[in-house]
């Protein structure tokens, strides 16, 4: 019996077609920009989305790194959600490695950071101060889709104090999906995007930052010095390729696939469904039975996290079909029972 991974998005495997894309796709070397098949996709996906020029990375922690340092320069400040990727789980690489300061700001329940939040974090120009220069957002965030009148309102933000915008998109196609328009869509209005592609879409590896010319190639110089400079990496390229071309309208079934799953598992008793957004469905257990309940799904063979908190989180994906959602309800319902 196959395992149902439900631990997150970054676990699929590719497909046999993406593996053949993979297989047959031209390479050259990217250091010296003689990579077709990466320069194919920094170009498509730049087109697609509005911007200039891209750049492609092994992985988002790198990518949203590297866009930190391109805005800033030491001693300068970015405003950052207090439980967002780049601030809590990215190692701190933006003080460690770019000498730069995060203002953690505390989000709302929509994920949002409050325009009053923000203007109070703004620093006076004083030597005193860090230099605040730029605006972080994520989307999705905790499987959230930010609202749309939000982005716009925290970009006008970010102008009228002369910041730069940034966009945590590891999950933007799954934003898209949920707001039911074009990435490109999403994207609008930043100064620059960072994609993951070894999340929803089913690639290996792999990610792209977005933004003027002038930004990406000083994006390219921090990735050399952070030794994310690769060769032949248009094997990896072609994978993302792959998914640009067929693994985005299928987000849709994802989203559905985790509904499902919340809907089974509402109900059950000693456990409580908190939320489900896009892929994300987020559930309550006693901590004194998370180690059983992890015990009873392994057995049953399905994967979750398990930490120190309550709150499980349960991600729907490529390799998750209707069968896996049915199985995992039931290994759930095997474990605590229905009222």
């Amino acid at each position: 019996m196959a395992i149902i991974d439900l631990r997150s998005d970054t676990v699929t495997r590719p497909t046999r077609a993406m593996r053949e894309a993979m297989l047959d796709a031209p390479v050259g070397d990217d250091v010296y920009g003689e990579d077709p098949t990466v320069n194919a996709l920094q170009e498509r996906l730049a087109a697609d989305l509005g911007f200039q020029a891209g750049l492609f990375v092994p992985s988002g922690t790198q990518s949203n790194l590297l866009g930190l340092m391109a805005h800033c320069e030491r001693g300068d400040e970015y405003l950052v959600g207090a439980d967002a990727h780049t601030y809590k789980f990215e190692g701190g690489g933006a003080a460690v490695l770019g000498s730069i300061q995060p203002q953690p700001i505390a989000h709302q329940p929509d994920g949002s950071l409050a325009i009053t939040d923000l203007e109070a974090a703004v620093k006076p120009v004083d030597p005193h101060f860090a230099r605040t220069r730029l605006l972080a957002l994520e989307n999705t965030w905790h499987g959230r889709a930010l609202p749309r009148p939000y982005v716009r309102e925290a970009q006008d933000f970010a102008r009228r104090h002369g910041l730069g915008v940034h966009l945590d998109g590891a999950r933007l196609f799954n934003a898209a999906t949920a707001y039911g328009v074009t990435a490109r869509e999403v994207a609008d209005g930043f100064d620059s995007v960072s994609v993951c592609f070894s999340k929803g879409l089913g690639a290996p590896v792999g990610s792209v930052l977005l933004g003027s010319t002038a930004f990406i190639d000083r994006a390219r110089r921090w990735r050399k010095v952070a030794g994310g400079g690769w060769r032949q990496a248009g094997m990896l390229a072609a994978a993302c390729l792959h998914a640009l071309d067929h693994h985005v309208a299928r987000l849709a079934d994802d989203h559905a696939r985790a509904a499902r799953l919340a809907e089974g598992l509402r109900g059950l008793e000693g456990m409580t469904v908190d939320a489900q957004h896009t892929n994300m469905v987020f559930v309550r257990v006693p901590v004194e039975r998370l180690q059983a309940l992890d015990a009873h799904l392994r057995a049953a063979e399905v994967r979750v996290s398990i930490g120190y908190l309550p709150t499980v989180r349960l991600v729907t994906h490529l390799d998750i079909d209707d069968d896996s959602v049915e199985r995992s309800i039931a290994a759930f319902a095997g474990f605590f029972g229905r009222n």
